[in-house]
């Protein structure tokens, strides 16, 4: 193996060899754009100007980048999982690209040594390791296309960071699941974005509320709009399950909201009829 990585490096010009082998560190594979890979490792708080005027940074990757995992990971779950139904595989892939799982993955790769960044704040629950991450996979398909993507995705990624079985059984998705109860209960829900600000890093923050009938059932602070929501279903999911007072108040509610709506077919039903 080691042999293998000396004979690449010698290849490669004398200057600048040291970025190529943290990247296949990284990769397990050399790049052949290298500047693409470390635009995607570059922190918004480090933004370069260009001799035209352009900032650029890490984020335009970081958008490739997402759309690419949703559909690498999509068509990995639809394989591996033959006879599941498409709630689960939908649950599957979320569970595997959320934030808190890719920012976990970009520490274990070690992502966060080589990522440019001025901002104070480096804690993990800014998400930044993660973003960059997914920049990363953008860079790997402008690079070298979506087979070596899918390449590093999956055997780098999920074969040697994730167990897909142990994946498979952890906590459901809790928006999934509020939807559901809200199907089955034929009780409308809503997902309501009733803040947003950005911190001292000029980090945006969302915070949304779960209306069930008007009533404020839960809320959950994020930074993207997803994990708030995320967060806002859990609270108002457990809220359901947990507190009784609270489950009785709001069936008592669908009950007068539906009394109400009889009422006023049966008035407009006799008006009809005068």
């Amino acid at each position: 193996m080691f042999k293998k990585i000396y004979r690449g490096v010698r290849l490669l010009p004398k200057r600048g060899k040291e970025p190529y082998v943290s990247f296949y560190k990284i990769l397990g594979f050399y790049p052949f754009n290298i500047t693409l890979y470390e635009q995607a490792l570059l922190h918004k708080s480090s933004s370069i100007k260009l001799r035209d005027g352009r900032w650029i940074n890490n984020e335009r990757l970081e958008f490739l980048g997402d759309a690419i995992l949703d559909a690498i990971v999509a068509d990995i779950v639809f394989k591996e999982f033959e006879y599941k139904k498409e709630g689960f595989l939908t649950n599957m892939r979320s569970k595997i690209v959320q934030r808190e799982t890719l920012n976990k993955l970009a520490l274990e790769l070690g992502i966060d040594k080589l990522i440019k960044t001025s901002t104070r704040n480096t804690t993990p629950n800014t998400h930044m390791y993660g973003n960059a991450l997914e920049a990363l996979i953008g860079a790997i398909y402008l690079d070298q296309g979506y087979r070596a993507a899918k390449r590093f995705v999956f055997e780098r990624l999920i074969q040697e960071h994730l167990n897909i079985e142990s994946v498979a059984e952890l906590e459901a998705n809790y928006k999934s699941r509020l939807i559901e109860w809200s199907q089955k209960q034929k009780i409308s829900v809503s997902f309501d974005l009733i803040d947003s600000f950005v911190d001292e890093n000029n980090t945006p923050i969302f915070k949304t509320a779960v209306i069930i009938l008007g009533e404020q059932a839960g809320v959950g602070t994020g930074y993207s709009k997803k994990e708030s929501q995320q967060k806002a279903a859990k609270e108002a999911f457990n809220k359901l399950q947990i507190n009784n007072t609270f489950r009785n108040h709001i069936f008592e509610l669908f009950e007068q909201q539906q009394q109400l709506h009889n009422e006023k077919y049966v008035n407009s039903s006799e008006q009809e009829n005068v």
